[in-house]
């Protein structure tokens, strides 16, 4: 016990080390001289270069250039699924997000995530149904045409 509180006062700086804790561990060494060392060959660890890496070039292909290949439909049930819509929309495709199978909350949270995708992105999201949205990347024009409910049956209209 005193040995352990005398090397903590050591690491602390609180008192002088005397050097007699590893005594016995060093009995039995003897440095070696500089005509030992001129005799014996250098035996130091062999080291393999690193390659480097020429920078691969990425291919980016347009949709304006190439089209529109597909349209992802995703149908989550829980907000975890968040990732799978971000990467595909992140890769240039067009998804529609099906929100009929998820809770009022996680619906809302997983609207808001992908507002967000969208607006950092520069897409858009267009509402098809009150749980079913279509974000489209910036290079993807949507045309959404209103369809104009029966004549005199507006929203205020009470009659």
């Amino acid at each position: 016990m005193a040995g352990a509180l005398r090397k903590t006062m050591v690491y602390l700086g609180l008192a002088e080390d005397q050097g007699r804790y590893d005594d016995e561990y060093y009995e039995g060494y003897e440095e070696p001289t500089e005509v030992e060392d001129a005799h014996e060959p250098h035996r130091g660890a062999e080291v393999t270069p690193l390659h480097t890496r020429q920078p691969v070039a990425h291919v980016v292909r347009s949709p304006e250039a190439v089209g529109i290949s597909r349209i992802t439909t995703i149908h989550p049930r829980t907000y975890n699924e968040a990732k799978t819509i971000g990467e595909n929309f992140r890769d240039g495709v067009p998804v529609i997000m099906n929100l009929t199978d998820m809770s009022d909350s996680d619906a809302k949270r997983l609207v808001d995530f992908a507002a967000g995708l969208v607006f950092g992105l520069r897409g858009s999201i267009e509402r098809v149904t009150s749980k079913v949205f279509l974000l489209s990347p910036e290079t993807v024009e949507v045309n959404a045409e209103e369809i104009a409910g029966p004549a005199g049956r507006g929203v205020f209209n009470q009659s």
